[in-house]
């Protein structure tokens, strides 16, 4: 692919910054629900499997709506897209607001699944759009920018929601202490008080969601083109004859599944190793910031130093290592095992998709949503990390990231060229 006429090197700066602003909101709503996870369970009195719902609702509708999405795209184009995505996920943050008022579960999880919906839109019109602004082989260096723009939020927003609906560092541990010698009217006194406490920081993300929106609306987002057919996509008819693209799918199914876990879980399962919340609470954010170191390492050193294909291998064994780790050591040496996944996986998502898109041609909006729908492993595997974590203990649950990381060895070994001449 190469970088189009209409795109000049400073119009193509001045997009990335633009759609840099749109991966923080990606990564500051959707890591939020490393925290959104252990506060319902609280405040609804939930098992764990019931918790990972929360991520379940998120990440199903990137799944749904990733087709959908798609047709959308080709009526409106990237920019709109954009935009009605961003007033989307605002109507999902407005639906908080009823749900913290009645302390309905389901409520909060249509919330989020609306929230979802529009950041589908959002990641279906700006991956593919990063993708064509410039030249294959520096795709990964592309994204790598935007992950940290994704994970630097990411790393800021769980502790910042937890500054907004707690009263002190140790307020949760003190309510956890104190409940089950309370009355049931206490209880249910002290479990709608913190519920009420998401109005506001809800509220206020709508507002800055609808802001947004209107400032895409009026940007100069530069027009990119899907790219002329090549490595005979014009000869084929459906998305589907072409193998690396559905192994690519499956791959970002794999690759989602063990970066959403590592985070979600993160803090649920320190609190396990016995570590008070007020101390757990911090690790979803040490996940998020070894993400941020190794995306730095791949926006310096891919493509100049080493191919994000050979990338891509080295971070699956890394993978299979922390998560061995993981499962072999005990207390807080697990817990750093399971922190430093978020080094092996930050380059995942980068790695997969410039290689799942090569030879598209004309297909890629659509390749582009059957590789969203990849996304759904971050709905799945986080519930049947909570199934077998209730029936046999959360260590033994990361057994499930083990063929996670052994399918994306694969695909960077050999799947990434199935079909191709």
């Amino acid at each position: 692919m190469q970088q189009t006429d209409s795109a000049p090197a400073n119009s193509n700066i001045r997009a990335l910054s633009i759609i840099g602003v749109l991966f923080f909101i990606f990564g500051f709503v959707s890591w939020m629900n490393a925290v959104l996870i252990p506060y319902f369970k609280l405040t609804c009195q939930l098992s764990d499997q019931q918790s990972m719902l929360v991520a379940f609702a998120f990440y199903i509708s990137y799944f749904i709506m990733a087709i959908p999405s798609s047709a959308i795209l080709k009526k409106t184009g990237f920019k709109n897209g954009m935009m009605f995505g961003l007033w989307v996920m605002a109507i999902g943050a407005l639906l908080f607001i009823p749900a913290a008022m009645t302390r309905t579960y389901s409520l909060f999880l249509l919330g989020l699944f609306i929230q979802a919906t529009g950041l589908t839109l959002l990641q279906t019109a700006s991956n593919p759009y990063i993708v064509i602004l410039g030249s294959i082989e520096s795709a990964a260096q592309r994204i790598s920018f935007m992950g940290i723009c994704n994970k630097v939020a990411g790393a800021i927003a769980p502790l910042l929601l937890i500054h907004l609906i707690t009263n002190s560092d140790d307020e949760i541990d003190l309510i956890q202490q104190q409940l089950p010698s309370l009355s049931a009217p206490e209880q249910l006194q002290v479990m709608n008080d913190l519920a009420s406490r998401l109005i506001l920081p809800y509220l206020c993300m709508a507002l800055v969601l609808v802001a947004l929106g209107l400032l895409i609306r009026y940007s100069h987002l530069p027009d990119v083109q899907e790219p002329e057919d090549e490595g005979g996509a014009s000869e084929k008819k459906s998305i589907f004859q072409f193998p690396h693209l559905i192994l690519g799918a499956i791959t970002i199914f794999c690759g989602v599944s063990v970066e959403v876990l590592a985070v979600d879980s993160v803090i649920g399962y320190a609190q396990y190793t016995g570590l008070a919340f007020k101390d757990a609470k911090y690790f979803a954010t040490i996940t998020l910031f070894f993400m941020i170191i190794s995306y730095l390492i791949g926006a310096i050193a891919i493509p100049r130093y080493i191919r994000q294909r050979r990338m891509l291998q080295i971070i699956a064994v890394l993978g299979l290592i922390f998560t061995t780790a993981a499962l072999m050591l005990q207390g807080s040496w697990s817990v750093w095992s399971i922190a430093l996944l978020g080094f092996a996986n930050a380059l995942l998502w980068p790695s997969i998709w410039p290689l799942a898109l090569v030879g598209l041609g004309k297909f890629t909006k659509q390749a582009s949503a059957l590789l969203i729908m990849g996304v759904v492993g971050g709905a799945l595997t986080p519930l049947l990390y909570g199934a077998v974590s209730d029936a046999a203990n959360p260590q033994l649950a990361y057994v499930i990231l083990l063929p996670c990381y052994l399918f994306i060895l694969f695909y960077a070994s050999k799947g990434y060229k199935s079909g191709l001449s």
